[in-house]
């Protein structure tokens, strides 16, 4: 059997790559990646194929037909049914069939490919004026084809619909390969157009035979989305096929092209949010607000957004946006709104005009998708009632009702979504993992669907049935309807060869669930995962497949960094999320099957920059860094690692042996020997090697403290700030006519500033100094060993190792030495820190390795997370400790880039706050540098490397206007300008001492 099911295998391989122009796959990482979309579920499909065109699908679907292996069409992925995943071959239609055949502006009409993003054809459509009017929060990554299928709708649909009613026409192939052209009215025989003799027939004498079913047995709602919208075939709705078929979840046809409607977008838009008291308040409220002509009322409360800024005050909100012909019109439009909602319960409001402002507000409603997956007390929660609807007059006792059937179950969500069409998006604490929990999903969702269609509602209002909701379609629409759609699908697709399991004779809403291949029991790791409970499944578990990380556009003012080597490359295999299904489909070990050695995750991962945008762009919190790190450990043990690791990785080490012989290897650096360092180091050919510093600043801060402090002095065991301005352990005792004890700050003398940018230390001791601190270097060693020994006999200072944060062994896998590394930081820096000190780091990635890697590799000690917790920013030291200090005065625009770990980990509202202070003005770009400490220097990492940089750095600097100061307080991002740029960038420490006069702090006091 095994031997038949193989040669079965091949066949279909070797038939489906002789007839397919595009890519056709049945390795393990590309089956991988498509087990899952954004739902409960998971299916392992026999390939992927992306075609090139309508010829391509037509091939594909001949041969599957011949081999009798089913058919999946999918696009973005982001569906939360189930629909987009399935056992025979994905056609994978992001790859290519991506083109905006036409649009005609006059017409208001465009003509797409399936695998269109929703945002490429708003961006098409701007241009003059006009948009797709169904905008669901996932518009950045969606397809046309996906809410086509699925019958999409989001925030706009009170003012423009439901895709249905944006669909003009469709082009389709059947699993037999008869081609459809679907639109509206009838041929002569009455039967609707563009159907194939055989389809034709078929579908008048089904809708002749069941015109009174098909007039009763549909409730009126907005957001009715469930089932086969065959109601839209009878004759006093226009025979419109193409409306029946919009929303059939590829269970009926595979789409090739489609030609929509656009709308006309009003020239000036406003934002009102209305507060309320409760949540069940502002649905109340909802339906009410609908006959002022609002464009959106989303609707969300307070255990959702917690305390998000920008809103009023109260427990509950509603985000309603008003159009105008000019700012003026849409203004006075949302004031006589708020006039209204205040007389029928709003209890307070805010207006918000400015396009930043709003954009700032959306996107917590555009996150929630994902947000909403973890409860406030860090628990998880999971779709699977997603998006059901009721008439919006309804919606406030339905709401009610929910409400407490969610308590009878023992069960938690938090409701949000389209309050003004009465539905309802809300992710549930189900038990997914174990046999009680996944009963009691079960019992819930038939009370939910009895509660549900008792309102008049639909099970879906955007989603689609797929499987989580298909089982229960006979309580909606009765037995009788329900065999009606069976009869459709049979017309249709008689050999049930179109994702097959969806919407028609579904397989139970509790199979086929995404975590029971998992393992039962939490797997050894290294990193201590404090927001999963120590468990890397539940880490992993973390992703739940919106794919915020396929985003590839950048808004106005986005300043987001996810996911930068998914944006160089369009591979799904290179973005956050297919990292980790990889990562998924390992611990499954099922179709990756290699455990911590599989080479199918080492490539995937391979590309990732160690960013850490995901940390905080990815509304779940997904940290790929660290899974990373985690799994590169894995991979490694025992086994002998790339050389870059050996080279890199062990920078701080390296950097310390050289810095006596650094105006030599400067020199070297520059011959022939450059390239053979660098092949045996596993660096870039491309890559000129950095200079070392000739004076490191740690030896620049000890001449300086000698020539004016008295002498060397050595570190004493009594607590004492020494000559050579080292911090020893115990309490600092203050000098004659020094400042405060309070005004003290341990800088932190990271190996980038230390040997390779030494001047931004000197800067920043300028500045700290003019800012009335006293910034003071840590001593390289312990005082006293830990118990109060008594000190070991010390080595000269300048021949200690120098202490680190553990940046290059985290970013590489080499884990034990990281910790070994860390623990003497802590050793060194814990008896300094119990006075309240900040640790000063200017190093953004530095930072952020010590306020996050360091705890989490040292989770077994409490001195770890004391220590991450006294880490500030150069900026947000001067803030907290120098809040008076007025900065020089610079009156310059900037450009540059804000580091993505310093985004990710730190924030930089700090330096946002410290720049306008010191005229600097304007925002600097998202996105990541490219270089990303040891990743772009690694060999075959160059050209996506560059890529990234060219992405928003690189053109963001060429843009500047002449005399913009260039800001990148990373090492990275300044080395990546020097060598890819025309115009270097300096930390913002430089910019400031400059600006400070004298001699800049380079050899003053």
């Amino acid at each position: 059997m095994a031997d038949r099911t193989e040669t079965e295998k091949r066949d279909l391989a070797k038939e489906l790559a002789a007839a397919v122009r595009g890519e056709v796959s049945f390795a393990a990482a590309d089956r991988a990646l498509m087990t899952m979309d954004a739902s409960n579920y998971r299916r392992v499909p026999r390939a992927v194929v992306a075609p090139r065109d309508a010829e391509d699908v037509a091939a594909a679907l001949r041969v599957c037909r011949e081999h009798g292996v089913p058919v999946v069409p999918r696009g973005g992925g982001t569906s939360i049914a189930g629909q987009a995943t399935g056992v025979g071959v994905v056609l994978d239609f992001t790859r290519h069939m991506r083109r905006i055949v036409s649009l005609d502006p006059a017409a208001r009409t465009a003509v797409v490919q399936p695998g269109v993003i929703l945002d490429d054809l708003r961006a098409a459509a701007g241009a003059h004026g006009l948009t797709f009017g169904p905008d669901p929060s996932t518009h950045s990554r969606c397809t046309l084809g996906g809410m086509i299928g699925n019958n999409s709708c989001g925030s706009h649909s009170v003012a423009w619909g439901t895709t249905a009613d944006s669909v003009r026409e469709l082009e389709l192939l059947t699993y037999g390969g008869e081609r459809v052209r679907a639109g509206r009215g009838t041929d002569p025989t009455g039967a609707p157009t563009g159907l194939p003799p055989r389809l034709r027939d078929g579908v008048k004498a089904l809708v002749d035979g069941e015109l009174a079913l098909l007039r009763t047995g549909y409730p009126d709602l907005p957001r009715r989305i469930s089932g086969y919208a065959l109601d839209a075939l009878l004759p006093e709705k226009g025979t419109d096929l193409a409306r029946a078929l919009t929303g059939s979840e590829g269970t009926l046809g595979v789409l090739t092209e489609a030609a929509v409607r656009l709308v006309e977008t009003p020239a000036a838009r406003v934002l009102t949010v209305l507060a309320y008291p409760d949540e069940s308040a502002a649905a109340e409220a909802a339906h009410t607000l609908l006959p002022h002509g609002p464009m959106t009322v989303e609707g969300m409360a307070a255990d959702l957004v917690g305390d998000a800024a920008g809103l009023p005050k109260g427990g509950a909100w509603l985000f309603v946006e008003m159009g105008g012909a000019s700012p003026g019109e849409a203004a006075a439009r949302a004031q006589a709104l708020c006039r209204a909602a205040a007389a029928d319960g709003s209890t307070d409001h805010t207006v918000v005009t400015d396009p930043a402002g709003q954009r700032a507000l959306w996107r917590i409603r555009e996150d929630a998708s994902g947000t909403a997956t973890r409860l406030s007390d860090g628990s998880e929660a999971w779709p699977g009632w997603e998006d059901c609807a009721v008439p919006p007059a309804q919606l406030g006792p339905y709401l009610r009702d929910f409400r407490a059937l969610l308590t009878q179950h023992g069960l938690r969500g938090t409701p949000y979504g389209h309050f003004g069409d009465g539905c309802i998006h809300i992710r549930i604490d189900f038990d997914l993992l174990t046999p009680p929990g996944i009963r009691r999903f079960r019992d819930f969702s038939y009370d939910l669907g009895e509660l549900v269609v008792s309102y008049g509602g639909s099970l879906s209002g955007e989603h689609g049935d797929g499987q989580a909701r298909a089982e229960l379609l006979p309580k909606m629409y009765g037995p009788e309807l329900v065999r009606v759609f069976e009869q459709f699908k049979s017309l249709w697709d008689p050999a049930a060869g179109l994702n097959p399991g969806m919407l028609v004779r579904p397989a139970r809403l509790d199979e086929n669930l995404r975590f029971e291949v998992l393992p039962s029991r939490p797997v050894p790791v290294e990193f201590g995962y404090p927001h999963d409970n120590g468990d890397f499944s539940a880490a992993v578990r973390r992703c739940v497949g919106v794919a915020k990380c396929r985003n590839t556009t950048t808004g106005p003012g986005s300043t987001d960094v996810m996911c930068p080597s998914f944006r160089a490359t369009g591979e799904e295999q290179h973005s956050t999320r297919g990292r980790a299904r990889l990562l998924h489909e390992m611990l499954a070990g099922e179709v990756i099957t290699d455990g911590w050695q599989s080479p199918e995750v080492h490539d995937a991962l391979d590309l990732c920059l160690s960013c850490k945008g995901c940390r905080s762009d990815c509304p779940v919190g997904v940290d790929m860094a660290t899974y990373k790190a985690e799994f590169l450990h894995h991979h490694y043990e025992g086994r002998v690692r790339p050389a870059a690791h050996y080279s890199m990785g062990r920078l701080p080490q390296w950097l310390h042996a050289a810095a006596p012989l650094a105006p030599a290897l400067n020199v070297l650096a520059r011959t022939p020997l450059a390239a053979v360092a660098k092949r045996l180091g596993g660096i870039a050919a491309e890559r000129p090697i950095p200079r070392l510093a000739t004076e490191t600043f740690a030896r620049w801060w000890w001449r300086r403290r000698r020539g004016t402090a008295g002498g060397a002095g050595e570190l004493s065991g009594g607590g004492t700030v020494t000559g050579t301005g080292e911090l020893s352990g115990g309490r600092t005792t203050a000098g004659a006519g020094s400042p405060s004890d309070a005004r003290t700050v341990i800088l932190w003398p990271d190996t980038f500033t230390n040997h390779l940018s030494p001047e931004v230390g000197r800067a920043a001791v300028r500045v700290l100094e003019a800012a009335g601190l006293r910034p003071l270097l840590p001593p390289t060693a312990p005082l006293r060993q830990p118990g109060g020994a008594l000190p070991q006999p010390a080595l000269p200072r300048l021949h200690r190792p120098p202490l680190c944060c553990g940046l290059t062994y985290v970013s590489t896998g080499q884990l034990d030495r990281a910790r070994t590394v860390m623990r003497r930081t802590v050793e060194v820096l814990s008896p300094l820190l119990q006075d309240g000190h900040p640790l000063v780091v200017l190093e953004p990635s530095c930072a952020a390795a010590l306020r996050t890697d360091l705890p989490e590799l040292l989770s077994d000690d409490p001195r770890a997370a004391r220590l991450a917790s006294s880490v500030r920013t150069f900026a947000q030291a001067l803030e907290e400790l120098a809040p008076d200090w007025q900065p020089p005065r610079i009156n310059r625009p900037v450009a540059g880039q804000t580091h993505c770990h310093q985004h990710a980990v730190l924030g930089d509202a700090a330096e946002r706050r410290l720049r306008a202070r010191a005229g600097l003005t304007g925002q600097l770009s998202g996105g990541c540098c490219g270089l990303a400490g040891n990743f772009g220097f690694e060999r075959g990492h160059y050209d996506v490397s560059v890529a990234c940089a060219e992405d928003q750095l690189l053109p963001a600097v060429r843009e500047s206007a002449p005399g913009t100061e260039i800001l990148a307080d990373g090492f990275s991002c300044r080395t990546q300008l020097d060598q890819l740029g025309d115009r270097p960038g300096r930390h913002l420490a430089e910019v400031l001492a400059e600006a400070l006069g004298g001699d800049g702090g380079v050899e003053g006091v």
